[in-house]
């Protein structure tokens, strides 16, 4: 006998959780009542979203503007785009939260672990005469204070060096 059946899936339950429906299995010996239905989840991934437990994982990509200067983003939750802060100053590779914005405990579905975020910055691949400009001025002036880059090699090779 086949029968179709609407069945709750509580928030938090992750690939191996069973569920017991009560009275739904098959009928019991000599007429007796039925078994107990049991229902095996599989949880699919998803695409940008990464579970571990109780936390959620992702990784977000700020311009070198925004990590040097902080901004508020939009990012995607299990609960839908939430504003995140970017602090000024945030480092590539930097795990930024929102708490309580991850998986549901199974059975309390108040508590919640927390969503983080791994960043990576974009640094620009060209420049425009302004652009170039400004960064040559900034890091004049960085020079100026004193402050000594060993790094003189590469897209912005002798831009921290210091100007005689």
């Amino acid at each position: 006998m086949r029968k179709k059946l609407r069945i709750n899936i509580p928030a938090g339950v992750d690939t191996g959780t069973r569920l017991r429906v009560a009275n739904e299995g098959n009928a019991g010996p000599r007429g007796g009542p039925s078994g107990d239905l049991y229902v095996f989840l599989n949880v699919q991934n998803h695409p940008h979203l990464r579970r571990d437990g109780l936390q959620i994982h992702s990784e977000i990509s700020l311009s070198y503007l925004q990590a040097i200067l902080g901004d508020t983003i939009e990012v995607e939750t299990v609960d839908g785009t939430e504003p995140l802060d970017i602090p000024p100053g945030t480092q590539p590779g930097a795990v930024l939260s929102l708490n309580g914005k991850g998986v549901p405990k199974l059975g309390n579905p108040v508590a919640r672990g927390n969503h983080q975020f791994t960043v990576k910055v974009q640094l620009p691949t060209k420049l425009n005469t302004e652009e170039r400009a400004l960064l040559e001025e900034l890091a004049g002036h960085h020079s100026r204070k004193g402050h000594k880059h060993p790094h003189k090699s590469g897209l912005f090779g002798g831009l921290f060096s210091q100007h005689d």
